[in-house]
């Protein structure tokens, strides 16, 4: 059968398989693959993406590899399984792919594909239904099948359509609806509308897309996020970049795609106000330096930037930050005695700036996700540990 491949390897709770081919410019064996798939990958992302840890903890299964030599090469391939997130299991599939040598060879790694074991179970249910419906259609009789369609018809969900100039895949219902649900990803919006819910629009990618900023000023947004640290992440951005009225989670670890109607409504029924979140993201940490130098600055309408080690690379009046800003290098972080404008957001997200921290900020048409804005009030002693 076509998921024969389906393995003791595979953790009991993984959703996803990696397969990957690799090829190495010399004889190498199992244990050699597999060393240099955790020693180049080890300290990448950080212990949440750590491959022993997430091994130990379960998140993903044994690294299986089959290698053949031939003509003084060897060649094979790598499959892993996951219980990530996709964004994690994404990330995880590039990172093998990142391996470059084994043992004293040069070596590459190519991903072939990501299956989705979901899709597997979907296609043997998919199967047997084909068959119990085979099965069942001689006991039907031509007015029940019309009564069963006219039914059905009605419980049938809307299909995806696209919306606004990014084309985001939304429900039928975005236009005419008062307030909107925004989610993640194409597949949360095909779960809502299977549970009929048509209000129902994505973001569809790291950046808050401009569609989004402008409908959260016309419409009450409620926003529906994974129960995943990626969900926590998106939320904050979108906090900081639209108007939110309310915050619905997914259960921990639970993504929006794959809940039950039940859950769905469950999670919506106990959304909370977006301010009881604001509160708890109101005082954002910064290392003392930042503090010191925002007391320093306070009443001498001056900026001071910043590189990532936080050393002082310039201070300038404010009345000159617009113009000397471009001409300084390796800016990470600006911190001055006045307002943040939309010029100046402008100026610090094309420098690639990544902290404009200001007394005020002014009504903006635009907020990026890069720089992060906050005013002197927004920020909170740290111990030193960086931005």
């Amino acid at each position: 059968m076509e998921d024969d491949w389906l393995t003791s390897s595979i953790t009991p709770t993984a959703k996803y398989v990696i397969h990957a081919k690799f090829e190495v410019n010399g004889i190498v064996e199992k244990p050699d693959v597999i060393g240099a798939i955790f020693g180049q990958t080890e300290g990448l992302f950080g212990p949440e993406l750590d491959l022993k840890e997430l091994q130990k903890n379960n998140r993903i299964g044994r690294i299986e590899v089959e290698v053949k030599t031939e003509h003084n090469k060897s060649y094979g391939t790598i499959t892993v399984s996951s219980s990530l997130s996709k964004a994690a299991t994404a990330i995880l599939a590039a990172a093998i792919e990142s391996v470059e040598r084994v043992g004293p060879w040069e070596a590459k790694v190519q991903l072939e594909k990501i299956e989705d074991l979901r899709e597997v179970k979907r296609r043997q249910i998919i199967r047997r239904a084909k068959e119990i419906l085979k099965k069942w259609t001689f006991e039907s009789v031509p007015e029940t099948d019309e009564i069963l369609r006219e039914i059905s018809d009605v419980l049938k969900p809307s299909e995806i359509v696209t919306y606004g100039p990014e084309q985001l895949p939304a429900g039928p219902d975005v236009d005419s609806a008062q307030s909107i649900i925004v989610v993640e990803g194409r597949a949360d919006v095909h779960n809502l509308l299977r549970c009929g819910i048509k209000n129902v629009i994505a973001i569809e990618g790291a950046k808050i897309p401009e569609t989004i900023v402008r409908l959260s000023k016309e419409k009450q947004v409620t926003v529906f996020l994974d129960g995943d640290r990626a969900g926590d992440l998106i939320l904050k951005e979108l906090l900081q970049t639209i108007d939110v009225k309310y915050v619905a989670r997914a259960p921990p670890r639970k993504e929006v795609e794959e809940l039950t109607c039940k859950e769905i409504m469950t999670a919506l029924r106990e959304k909370i106000p977006a301010s009881d979140i604001r509160m708890k993201y109101a005082r954002i940490h910064v290392p003392p330096k930042i503090i010191d130098i925002i007391e320093n600055l306070k009443g001498t309408l001056e900026a001071v930037l910043l590189n990532d080690k936080l050393e002082i690379l310039a201070r300038v009046p404010v009345s000159e930050l617009a113009e000397k800003l471009p001409g300084v290098e390796d800016v990470s972080t600006v911190v001055f005695d006045g307002i943040i404008t939309q010029r100046l957001v402008d100026l610090a997200e094309d420098k690639g700036v990544k902290y404009l921290i200001g007394d005020k900020i002014s009504e903006l048409n635009r907020r990026p996700v890069k720089p992060r804005l906050l005013t002197f009030e927004d920020v909170a002693p740290e111990s030193p540990a960086g931005v």
